[in-house]
C-alpha cells in the first residue's frame, strides 16, 4: 500500500484517478445486443440469457406464486432485518416530500410546482457474487413512495434459472409490479426498448459491471433517463488520532470486498496512523470469505498524510468520494468544509455498512468523480416537477406591458400578441 505524506498540489490530480474504467471498447459489442434486442425482442432475450447466463428459459416473467413461495425461502431472521431497513429506508424518503407553495411574484401573478411521478421505471438488480437485495429496497421502496405506476425489475438467474428469494421477496415487499429473469446489457436492452414480455420503462436504475454501464449510456441516447453515471465503488475513510485502526480498517475492507476494481482511500494526519491502519487491513484481509477480490482492490487504493486539515479537506474536495466516512472527533465541523460527496458518515460509531443497508439514506450514489456534479437517488429521482402560473385580470394589465417589450425585443411578434389582445379585450 503506498503512502504519500504531504503530497504536493501538483501530485493531487493523479491522486484522485480511480481504477482505469474502460468502457469504450466495449461499445460496439453492448451495441450489436441493443439492436438486436430491439429488432427481435423475446427472442434475442432467450438467446443472450443461454449464451451469458447459462440456462435456456422460454418465460422470464417471475410468476405470482414464485414471489409468494420465495417468503417461506428466506429466513425469518432476514425477513425481519430486510423489513427494519425497509422501514427506516421508507422513513427517511417519505420525509423528502415537499409541500406544495404558491408564491406570488407581484399582485394577481402566482406561481407554483408540483411533483409527479415517474409512471413506469425499471430496476436493474445484479446477480452475479450476492444477490443485492438492498439494492432493491433502496430503489423500490422510494419509486413506490413517489407514485410509480410500474416499476419493472430485472435480475440476472442461476443456472437453475431461479432469482435468489431474497431479492424477490423484498421486491413484492416494496411493490414491484413485475420481475423478470433477465440479466445484462440485454436486460438493460429489454427495458429501454420493450419487447413481447417486457415492457419499455422511462427512467432505469440500479447498478451493474461494465457491460451494464455501458447498456444504460446507450440508453440515453434513445430518450431513456438513467439514475446517474456510475463506475466501481469507492470509499474515502478520514481518520484522526482517536480512531480505532481495526475500525478504519474494517470501514476500507468493507468497501473493497465489492469487486477487484473498487477503490479505498486513507486520510489522516499521522504516518504512524497510516502505517497501523494498513496492518490492520492486511490481518483482517487474511479472514475473509471474499479476500481475493477485495485484496485485488486493495492494490487501487492509498493512504494520503496531511499535517493540516484544511489541506485534507480540500484533497476530499478534488477526489469527490462516493462515500465519505468522517471518523473524528470534530466530523460535523470538518463535514462542513466538504462541497462533494455521495454521502458522508459522521463520527466513531457511523461505519459505511449502515448506509448500505439500513440506516435510511440511499445507497445508489455518484462514483468515479461524479458526486462533484450529481446526487445520489432519492424520492426526487422517481419525479418530475412541473411549474405552474395563473394570473389574474389584474396580474395580466400589471405584467403584460412587461411582456410585450421582452417579446418585441425579440421580434417574436405572435408572443406579443398573445399577450397585446387579452389586454385589449380586458379595456
Amino acid at each position: 500500500m503506498k503512502i504519500f505524506v504531504e503530497p504536493n498540489r501538483g501530485e493531487w490530480e493523479a491522486l484522485t484517478r480511480r481504477p482505469a474504467n474502460k468502457l469504450d471498447n466495449l461499445q460496439s459489442t453492448v451495441r450489436e445486443v441493443m439492436h438486436r434486442v430491439r429488432d427481435e425482442g423475446d427472442a434475442a432475450l432467450r438467446d443472450y440469457t443461454a449464451r451469458f447466463d447459462k440456462v435456456e428459459l422460454q418465460d422470464f416473467a417471475v410468476s405470482e406464486e414464485t414471489l409468494a413461495a420465495a417468503t417461506e425461502q428466506v429466513p425469518e431472521t432476514l425477513r425481519q432485518a430486510i423489513q427494519t431497513a425497509k422501514r427506516n429506508i421508507e422513513t427517511f424518503h417519505r420525509s423528502q416530500q415537499i409541500q406544495v407553495e404558491e408564491i406570488e411574484t407581484m399582485p394577481g401573478v402566482r406561481c407554483w410546482r408540483e411533483s409527479r411521478a415517474i409512471d413506469k421505471v425499471g430496476l436493474y438488480i445484479p446477480g452475479g457474487t450476492a444477490p443485492l437485495f438492498s439494492t432493491v429496497l433502496m430503489l423500490a421502496a422510494p419509486a413506490q413512495i413517489a407514485g410509480c405506476k410500474e416499476i419493472v425489475l430485472c435480475s440476472p438467474p442461476d443456472r437453475g434459472g431461479n432469482i435468489h428469494p431474497a431479492i424477490l421477496y423484498a421486491a413484492k415487499l416494496c411493490g414491484v409490479t413485475k420481475v423478470f429473469r433477465l440479466g445484462g446489457s440485454q436486460a438493460i436492452a429489454a427495458m429501454t426498448f420493450g419487447t413481447e414480455s417486457v415492457p419499455r420503462v422511462y427512467k432505469i436504475f440500479g447498478p451493474g459491471n461494465a457491460f451494464v454501464t455501458v447498456a444504460k449510456q446507450l440508453a440515453q441516447l434513445e430518450g431513456l433517463a438513467i439514475d446517474m453515471p456510475a463506475g466501481p465503488s469507492e470509499v474515502l475513510v478520514c481518520a484522526d488520532a482517536g480512531a480505532r485502526s481495526s475500525h478504519v480498517a474494517a470501514d476500507l475492507l468493507s468497501q473493497a470486498e465489492h469487486g477487484h476494481d473498487s477503490q479505498v482511500v486513507l486520510v489522516t494526519d499521522s504516518e504512524a496512523k497510516a502505517k497501523d491502519v494498513w496492518l490492520q487491513v492486511e490481518a483482517q484481509l487474511a479472514q475473509l470469505p471474499r479476500k481475493e477480490l477485495a485484496a485485488q482492490s486493495i492494490t487501487n487504493s492509498l493512504s494520503l498524510v496531511f499535517n493540516d486539515w484544511e489541506e485534507a479537506a480540500e484533497y476530499v474536495n478534488l477526489y469527490a468520494p462516493e462515500h465519505l466516512i468522517l471518523s473524528m472527533e470534530n466530523a460535523r465541523t470538518f463535514a462542513g468544509k466538504i462541497r462533494n460527496a455521495g454521502s458522508i458518515f459522521l463520527g466513531y460509531h457511523t461505519p459505511e455498512s449502515v448506509g448500505d443497508y439500513a440506516s435510511g439514506t440511499n445507497h445508489t450514489l455518484p462514483t468515479y468523480g461524479y458526486a462533484r456534479q450529481y446526487s445520489g437517488v432519492s424520492l426526487d429521482s422517481f419525479t418530475k416537477k412541473i411549474t405552474f402560473q395563473e394570473l389574474t385580470a389584474a396580474g395580466l394589465r400589471t405584467l403584460g406591458p412587461t411582456v410585450e417589450i421582452l417579446a418585441e425585443a425579440e421580434h417574436l411578434q405572435a408572443h406579443r400578441n398573445a399577450v397585446s389582445l387579452r389586454l385589449a379585450d380586458l379595456e
